[in-house]
């Protein structure tokens, strides 16, 4: 949910605040494809469900189930797979949570991290949290450019996650985008110029 929601009026001087703000140009690049200002507004109706069935074939294409229902009745992902009624953008988030999850917490609930703000049998995903702290904050943070990005991919209103998501938002905002960036380059789930990839994280968690 956004803090501090930017005045429709505003936003173009944000945006441009944010980009003088990056350090080099690949990030700029990256970031003035998600700064989009027809993309700030969600998609109802007609195109809401176009995104949504694409949403749901980029989670096919990249191996996971789906299953009906919402995640609120019961998990967003309970190790086998996604509860398929929910936001095209939520599906997506749910797509980067599973290429960035040790190869352990695949199989749990929620991907290990505890409940997420739609699931129901939030008692269930806590007692199967497996990531804490700043590790799960990385990660969260990490899931959310990502599914960012697959948002740009397809055309999707990805400008509106960035707002709802906070990404303006903090001390330092253009440094955190620029190294949440850089650590998905490193993984290898996006190419140079920010496009997702399919890959999956193989490495596991420290201690496990």
């Amino acid at each position: 949910m956004i803090l501090t929601p930017v005045p429709r009026h505003l936003l173009p001087r944000a945006l441009a605040a944010f980009a003088t703000a990056l350090d080099n140009a690949s990030t700029a690049r990256v970031f003035r494809r998600i700064a989009v200002l027809a993309k700030a507004v969600r998609a109802t109706e007609r195109l809401a469900a176009l995104h949504h069935e694409q949403a749901m074939c980029v989670a096919r294409r990249c191996g996971l189930a789906l299953r009906s229902g919402p995640p609120s009745a019961g998990l967003s992902w309970d190790g086998h797979a996604l509860r398929r009624e929910t936001e095209a953008y939520v599906l997506l988030h749910e797509v980067a949570h599973d290429q960035l999850a040790s190869p352990q917490r695949r199989t749990r609930a929620d991907f290990g991290l505890g409940p997420g703000p739609e699931t129901g049998a939030r008692e269930r995903a806590a007692r199967q949290q497996t990531l804490f702290g700043a590790a799960r904050d990385t990660e969260e943070a990490m899931a959310s450019l990502l599914g960012i990005l697959w948002e740009v991919e397809l055309g999707h209103p990805a400008l509106a996650s960035f707002l709802d998501q906070n990404w303006l938002e903090g001390a330092a905002p253009a440094r955190h985008f620029s190294d949440v960036l850089a650590r998905l380059s490193a993984g290898g789930f996006i190419t140079a110029t920010g496009r997702p990839t399919r890959r999956l994280r193989r490495t596991r968690d420290v201690g496990d």
